[in-house]
């Protein structure tokens, strides 16, 4: 299979970029759009909005080198938000005709009079320039849905064959996620937008039992918006290299199964990128929504401790901690040219040497907090508004929210060797924290301990247990460029009704001092 990887390869060499998808582009959004728009326009509404989408799923999954299912799902229909009397409306479609979103229209009106008596501060959104007729793509070489099925079935089969000879494992699973999305976007100031974005999430897991416990090892691969390339590209195509690790995995797994228990203290940990990203994602991400700050999001997993009133003077971590937010990373999940209120997507701090300085918004927080965005009148959106399907309004949504290296910075290895006792973790898992994204505990995949500057083999039921600023805080160094990784979830949940998103998040490994650190299962004891 390592062959046909390679060769398999050469067809992206030289390939071009994708272009809109003509099945796409085929479908009438513009007339429903003129016409929805044009209906809200004579109904007297101070701003509308138009979102037509197209989203395709699939997904595949296999255990023990048998094919479980295959399952394609699309989601496809069309959206119209206003603002008329000081009030959102907000209504959608699925029959694409002109009289139907008229109709929608209507409705979408309709709502807001009725929300416009229960509406105690007016509704207003941040300006925004005219985006007139652009589109953009993702960038991606093979979209995954144009690959069969049985090409990719084959693959996965392969991974658990693979995986399965390791003498520890008992049982081996892999899927595949794949999405293709698509949306056109109009509003009443001109502005028009068509999109394509592919994303995907591939992954395995190797299962097995010790002498006292059963456990498993998974993938550390992240999700990425990249196509089919990263699992057959081969070298320099941006894959990951699933060959070496599927190699590794049986045997990390058997070390793993073997290894003590750790011993509950406080340890220095040095944190590799594939578990950093889900603490930066819950205790830094889900933090700095404007929304939960000014406490507008509070039902779902509640507000944040990083409220306002603190922006400019909160120590969020130590001078070394410099998060971004970024919608327009290459091959980052929340990666988009322009979002679902028709915004240009930006890149803006929101931790600067240890200070939060910024916060992720749309076009009303905005309006509301004018002075995030100083020299523009009015304020202005940083690109975080997002819809999961054309049935749901757009909300707040996280970007690509990333710690970022020193540009000098120190090798994991150099990490490593500054710590005199102390635990190495590689992997997310599992992982806790509380309403206000304050208090926390996280597990990761595997764990070596660290003694004298070297690892000396693994150690497991391990979590480690912080508030959000005295771990920040604890946060001695940063590795360098070469260290850096984007990591990232596909299934990010938000609002009621829920919404789920894809989001990335990049950074280096890192060292923290004087982490408190729990036995899991001692705990699960008590």
């Amino acid at each position: 299979m390592a062959g046909e990887r390679v060769a398999v390869s050469d067809r992206f060499a030289g390939m071009s970029a994708p272009g809109l998808d003509p099945t796409f582009t085929a479908l009438p959004y513009r007339s429903l759009g003129d016409a929805a728009l044009g209906r809200a326009r004579e109904l007297g509404v101070t701003h509308a909005d138009f979102r037509f989408e197209r989203v395709r799923y699939q997904h595949l999954g296999v255990r023990d080198g048998v094919l479980q299912g295959a399952s394609d799902h699309e989601d496809l229909g069309f959206a119209v938000r206003v603002i008329h009397r000081g009030a959102w409306g907000f209504a959608a479609g699925v029959v694409l005709t002109t009289d139907e979103a008229v109709r929608v229209a209507e409705r979408a009106v309709a709502v807001a009079v009725v929300a416009a008596g229960m509406t105690t501060t007016p509704v207003e959104i941040a300006p925004e320039p005219v985006h007139d007729d652009v589109s953009w793509v993702s960038s991606y070489a093979v979209n995954p849905l144009d690959v069969p099925v049985a090409e990719k079935a084959a693959v996965l089969i392969d991974w658990t064959e693979r995986l399965r000879t390791g003498a520890a494992v008992d049982h081996a699973s892999a899927d595949l996620q794949q999405v293709q999305e698509n949306k056109y976007y109009a509003d009443l100031a001109g502005t028009r937008t068509t999109q394509q974005r592919v994303r995907l999430q591939p992954g395995f897991e190797a299962m097995g039992a010790g002498a006292d416990t059963v456990d498993s090892m998974a993938s550390i691969a992240p999700p990425v918006g990249r196509g089919w390339e990263y699992v057959v590209g081969g070298a320099g195509s941006g894959s990951w290299d699933w060959d070496d690790e599927i190699e590794q995995v049986p045997e990390l797994l058997a070390e793993k199964l073997k290894a003590p228990s750790i011993e509950a203290d406080a340890y220095d940990l040095v944190i590799h990128p594939s578990n950093l990203w889900l603490t930066i994602h819950e205790s830094i991400g889900h933090a700095t929504e404007l929304d939960r700050a000014l406490g507008y999001e509070a039902n779902y997993a509640g507000t944040s401790f990083a409220t306002y009133d603190k922006l400019g003077t909160l120590q969020y971590g130590s001078p070394v901690m410099n998060v971004t937010g970024d919608r327009t990373v290459e091959h980052g999940l929340a990666t988009i040219g322009y979002d679902d209120e028709g915004v240009q997507t930006q890149s803006w701090d929101i931790v600067r040497d240890g200070v939060l300085v910024g916060y992720q918004l749309d076009r009303a927080m905005a309006h509301m907090k004018p002075e995030l965005s100083p020299g523009q009148p009015g304020g202005r959106s940083n690109g975080c508004a997002y819809a999961d399907s054309p049935g749901h309004i757009p909300i707040q949504r996280m970007a690509n929210v990333s710690l970022l290296p020193a540009p000098d910075g120190p090798s994991t290895e150099e990490l490593i060797g500054r710590v005199e006792r102390g635990i190495y973790i590689v992997g997310d898992k599992s992982w806790s924290i509380d309403m206000q994204r304050f208090n926390f505990q996280f597990t990761g995949q595997r764990f070596y301990k660290i003694a004298d500057g070297e690892l000396v083999g693994q150690v497991r039921d391990v979590a480690y247990q912080a508030t959000t600023t005295d771990f920040w805080g604890s946060m001695e160094a940063v590795g360098g460029p070469d260290t850096w990784l984007l990591g990232g979830a596909f299934n990010c949940g938000k609002a009621q009704p829920g919404q789920v998103a894809s989001v990335s998040h990049g950074c280096p490994t890192a060292l923290f001092r004087g982490v408190n650190i729990l036995n899991t299962t001692d705990e699960a004891g008590q």
